[in-house]
């Protein structure tokens, strides 16, 4: 199979889903990070939608092609690489997978909705929307350890980044997003225990996840001040 590298960045959660399915298969690639903040050329020549993840794929003789879109190179690493299948069989079963890896990418626009809401009640309305989509989801989980029960699947590498979040929001505050929800938080743990999605992000990820939450001029900033008194304020 030809050389891979996927073009990158610290913080993308859509980047780890890639990463995540890469290593599931067992799969040698090399890992470019870009500053998003600060474009370079060659990164805007080749990205259509000038966003991350990319993943290159080296072809002797043939050249080299871009592909871009996390759904899409999921897909691509699941066609072509060996190892256990990370999509059922069954032809609905799939299709049913798929769609909650959409869910998933709902899931983090509300995230990212919630973590810049500049206001009360944007905050909170994104806030129970979240808590709504997981407890829909919570109804959809199989007995676990993982989303459709003993294998791991796409599905699976789509929510890893997910729960990420929360480690830091966690330490920020009770958002009651996820509480009562036992299924999300045994599924929650599986996935902070695999070794894929341990490695899908760098050593130092929370505390940049940290410094790039405690950046925004939104409404949760509020909490993290009161978290951690003065800290903010003098910075």
């Amino acid at each position: 199979m030809a050389d891979l590298t996927l073009v990158s960045h610290h913080l993308c959660p859509y980047v780890q889903r890639a990463a995540v399915a890469l290593r599931e298969k067992g799969v040698a690639f090399e890992r470019l990070d870009v500053d998003l903040a600060g474009k370079p050329a060659w990164f805007q020549a080749i990205s259509p939608l000038g966003k991350v993840p990319l993943l290159k794929v080296a072809r002797p003789g043939r050249g080299d092609v871009v592909l871009f879109e996390s759904a899409v190179i999921c897909e691509f690493i699941e066609e072509t690489q060996g190892g256990a299948p990370l999509h059922p069989a069954d032809p609905i079963a799939r299709a049913e997978h798929r769609a909650w890896i959409e869910f998933a990418s709902a899931i983090l626009n509300d995230i990212s909705a919630f973590y810049t809401a500049p206001d009360p009640a944007p905050f909170e309305v994104k806030r129970t929307a979240l808590a709504a989509k997981f407890e829909r989801l919570e109804r959809a989980l199989a007995d676990g350890p993982f989303f459709a029960g003993e294998r791991f699947s796409l599905v699976d590498a789509a929510f890893g980044p997910a729960f990420r979040y929360f480690d830091v929001f966690d330490a920020i505050a009770d958002f009651r997003i996820l509480m009562d929800k036992p299924k999300i938080a045994a599924w929650r743990q599986a996935l902070s225990s695999r070794p894929s999605v341990q490695s899908a992000v760098a050593q130092d990820y929370p505390a940049r996840l940290r410094r790039f939450l405690e950046a925004q001029s939104s409404h949760l900033r509020l909490f993290i001040e009161a978290a951690i008194p003065g800290r903010l304020r003098q910075t």
